[in-house]
């Protein structure tokens, strides 16, 4: 058989299994689990300290992100103000453009009214001169005898005032 299996050395075996069981389990009890225990502590630490770290450097990035949300919704409001004060100021403006042409405008078309107006006295006048003439010239014409200009004005004139003119 072999010596393992054999019934006079089962004995002794078993007290050499004994004492190396307990060496060995002193030996990892001693050395081995405190530095294993020490090793697991630092992990431990080390993460809950990462853990941590994470947590504040998230608030921080939450509180960034607040404070860049409220300035971003400042600058939005501050962007529809100026535009407001721009939209405002350039129709003021374009109004009081607005108001000085057509002031020129009404001047130049009062000017033109008044051109208008003489150029029409002086053609009536004209028309008058002309309308007496021609009834001069009509009449002395027709009957061979050449009115006198007064009479032949008062006649134009009569005439003109059936008319309105």
């Amino acid at each position: 058989m072999f010596p393992p299996f054999e019934r006079e050395t089962f004995p002794s075996q078993i007290f050499w299994l004994a004492i190396c069981f307990v060496a060995l389990y002193l030996i990892t009890a001693r050395l081995v689990q405190p530095r294993v225990g020490g090793i697991i502590e630092n992990r431990k630490s080390r993460i809950a300290g990462d853990l941590a770290e994470a947590e504040r450097f998230k608030r921080e990035a939450d509180a960034a992100m607040a404070a860049y949300e409220k300035a971003l919704a400042e600058a939005r409001a501050r962007a529809q103000a100026i535009a407001t004060e721009t939209r405002d100021k350039l129709q003021a403006e374009a109004e009081r453009n607005r108001r000085i042409l057509e002031d020129q405008l009404n001047a130049q078309l009062a000017q033109a009214e008044k051109a208008i107006a003489a150029t029409k006295t002086a053609a009536m006048a004209n028309v008058r001169e002309i309308a007496v003439g021609a009834a001069v010239a009509i009449v002395a014409r027709l009957t061979g005898v050449t009115p006198p200009d007064t009479a032949a004005a008062t006649a134009v004139d009569a005439a003109l005032k059936r008319q309105g003119t």
